[in-house]
C-alpha cells in the first residue's frame, strides 16, 4: 500500500509507530537556503506528532552524500538492522536520504516505509509500480544533480590547471599555499623537496635499481605525508610524475607549471628513459577485450568467469577455479552473448507501455517543480533584500555617512552574495526544465536496450550490462541476473503486460499499476 502523507489513515500504522529521523545537509550554501539541519528536524518532528508517531532516534549527516557510507547514514541502517520493530524513516525529501544509488539499495532491501515529507509521499513494499518507478527517477536525477556539481568542480580545476596552478594536493616535496593573488599553489617542503631532488640524482645515474633508490631514500628519512615509508612501487610512482620537473599532467594532458620544480626537465627525461628501458620487457598489455569479463561469476564457487582464446580464434569462458578445481566446464562466448540479449530484451516495450511511463513522470514532474520552484521564491526573495541593502549603503554613502573603503568592502561582499544566489536559482530553473527529459531519456535506453547491445562492440556491451544488470551468475549452462533498479520494474511490467495482452486484455486493464492516483 502507497499514500499520501496527507492521509491519516496510512500515516504508518500498517508498519507500527516507531520511527528514525534522518536529516542531512551538504554545504553551507544548503544552510541558507533554508535547508538547515534545525529546520529539518523541526518540520520532522511535527509531522510525528501529527501523524501518531514515536521517534526513538534521530541521525543527522553534515557532508556529501555523493560516496556511501556517511556516518550517520551508516548507524542509522546499522540501528534499523537491530530493531525490525522500527520500520519506519521520516525524511524531509528525496536527495536528503541518498544521492548514491548503493544507498538506495541497502535501504530497499530492508523492507522499510519511507515518509518523504515535503514530497507529499510514503513509499513501502506495497506501493504501486509507477509511485515506485518515479522515485527510482527521482533517486537518478539527484545522483545527476551532484554529478553536475562535481563536474562543475573538475571545469575549475582544469582552469586553474591552464593557468598554471597545480588543482591538487600537494606531493611529497611540496606544500600547499596561498599564493600573493589569493589562489591556491605549491610550494616546495623544506623538509622532503631535497630528498626528492637527490632521489632523482641516484636513479638518474644508471648506477642503482629501484629498490636500491628504495633503500637509499628510507635512510634518508624520506615519508609520505602520514608518516609513512615508501616502498618500492610508491619510488617508482614519484620517478614518473613530470610535477617535479616543473610541468604537470592534469586529466590526460601536460600543462607548464608556474610552481618551482625540484629537478631540471633533462634530470626527468633521462630518468623516464631508464625506467622504460628497464621495465619495457615486463610491461605487459592485454591482448584481447573480452566483452563479459569481471561480470559473471561462477555459480558453483563464486569465483569470476574469465575469458580465454582457442586455435586463435574461438572464444570460450570458463571458472578461474581459485577457490579449486571447479566442475563448471567451459562456454563459448556466443552462447553467453544471447542469453544476455534474451535478458535485454525483456525492457523492449510497446508504445503503450512507454506512455504510461511518461504520465507518471509527467504527474511526478508536478511535485519537482514545486519543490524548485519554492527554493526560486525564497532565493528571490534574499536577492531582492541584499539589493535593498545595496541601495541603502549607497545612500549613506551619499550622505557621508559612511566612507568610500567601507562602502567599496561591504558593496563587494554583497554582490558577492547576489552571484551565488544567483547561480543557485539558474541551477535550479536549469534542473526544472530538464527533469522530465532525463526521465523520458532512461525511458528509451531502456526501450532501447536490446538494439544497442547487438550493435555495439565488446566494452559497450560490458558497459551497458554493468548499467542495466546486476549479481550476474552462470551455472549448469544457466545464465541468472537481475535488472538494476528501477529497470527491474520496467522488466516486470513488461512481462505482465504482454502476457495480458496475449490474453486480450483491454487497455483499460493492462494499465492500472501505471496510471496515477
Amino acid at each position: 500500500m502507497s499514500s499520501k502523507v496527507g492521509d491519516p489513515s496510512q500515516s504508518g500504522q500498517s508498519r507500527g509507530s516507531h520511527a528514525v529521523l534522518y536529516a542531512r545537509v551538504s554545504s553551507k550554501e544548503q544552510e541558507k537556503e533554508g535547508f538547515s539541519i534545525p529546520a529539518q528536524r523541526r518540520l520532522l518532528r511535527e509531522y510525528a506528532t501529527e501523524h501518531g508517531l514515536k521517534i526513538v532516534r534521530e541521525f543527522v549527516d553534515v557532508e556529501t552524500a555523493k560516496q556511501s557510507g556517511r556516518t550517520g547514514f551508516r548507524e542509522m541502517v546499522g540501528f534499523l538492522r537491530e530493531n525490525p520493530s522500527c520500520r519506519i524513516i521520516l525524511v524531509e525529501k528525496t536527495d536528503r536520504l541518498y544521492r548514491n544509488l548503493k544507498d538506495w539499495v541497502t535501504l530497499d532491501e530492508l523492507d522499510l516505509e519511507v515518509h518523504l515529507v515535503k514530497e507529499g509521499e510514503i513509499l513501502s513494499r506495497d506501493s504501486r509500480s509507477h509511485e515506485k518507478f518515479v522515485h527510482g527517477i527521482k533517486v537518478l536525477m539527484a545522483k545527476n544533480y551532484i554529478d553536475n556539481l562535481s563536474e562543475e568542480t573538475r571545469k575549475g580545476m582544469v582552469e586553474k590547471a591552464e593557468q598554471g596552478i597545480y588543482p591538487s594536493m600537494a606531493p611529497t616535496g611540496y606544500l600547499n599555499t596561498e599564493g600573493p593573488d589569493g589562489k591556491r599553489t605549491i610550494e616546495p617542503d623544506p623538509s622532503t623537496a631535497p630528498i626528492i631532488a637527490r632521489l632523482f640524482e641516484w636513479y638518474g645515474t644508471g648506477n642503482h635499481s629501484l629498490r636500491e633508490a628504495t633503500q637509499m631514500a628510507k635512510a634518508e628519512g624520506l615519508r609520505s605525508v602520514n608518516g609513512n615509508v615508501f616502498s618500492k612501487s610508491c619510488i617508482h610512482n614519484v620517478l614518473r610524475r613530470r610535477l617535479y620537473s616543473g610541468d604537470f599532467d592534469w586529466n590526460g594532458k601536460a600543462y607548464a607549471g608556474s610552481h618551482v620544480p625540484l629537478v631540471s626537465r633533462e634530470l626527468w627525461n633521462r630518468v623516464q628513459a631508464i625506467l622504460d628501458a628497464r621495465f619495457e620487457k615486463r610491461a605487459r598489455k592485454a591482448k584481447h577485450d573480452f566483452a563479459f569479463s569481471r561480470l559473471i561469476e561462477c555459480g558453483h564457487c563464486g569465483c569470476s568467469l574469465v575469458g580465454q582464446i582457442q586455435k586463435g580464434r574461438y572464444i570460450y569462458y570458463h571458472c578461474t577455479g581459485y577457490k579449486g578445481k571447479c566442475s563448471e566446464p567451459y562456454v563459448r562466448e556466443e552462447i553467453l552473448e544471447e542469453r544476455f540479449a534474451d535478458l535485454v530484451k525483456g525492457l523492449s516495450f510497446d508504445r503503450e507501455v512507454l506512455e504510461w511511463m511518461s504520465a507518471a513522470l509527467r504527474e511526478s514532474h508536478a511535485d519537482e517543480k514545486r519543490h524548485h520552484d519554492g527554493a526560486v521564491t525564497r532565493l528571490k526573495a534574499q536577492y531582492s533584500r541584499l539589493q535593498k541593502r545595496l541601495h541603502t549603503l549607497y545612500d549613506d554613502r551619499l550622505d557621508e555617512r559612511i566612507d568610500a573603503e567601507f562602502y567599496d568592502q561591504k558593496a563587494a561582499e554583497l554582490r558577492a552574495e547576489q552571484d551565488r544566489i544567483q547561480k543557485a536559482i539558474d541551477k535550479h530553473q536549469s534542473a526544472d526544465r530538464t527533469y522530465i527529459d532525463e526521465g523520458v531519456q532512461l525511458l528509451e535506453l531502456a526501450s532501447r536496450a536490446y538494439e544497442l547491445f547487438q550493435k555495439q562492440k565488446a566494452a559497450e556491451k560490458r558497459r551497458l550490462l554493468n548499467f542495466l544488470l546486476s549479481n550476474c551468475s552462470w551455472k549448469n549452462g544457466t545464465l541468472t541476473a537481475a535488472f538494476r533498479q528501477p529497470f527491474d520494474m520496467l522488466a516486470s511490467t513488461n512481462i505482465a503486460y504482454q502476457k495480458k495482452k496475449a490474453a486480450g486484455m483491454a487497455s483499460s486493464d493492462l494499465s492500472e499499476n501505471w496510471l496515477p492516483g
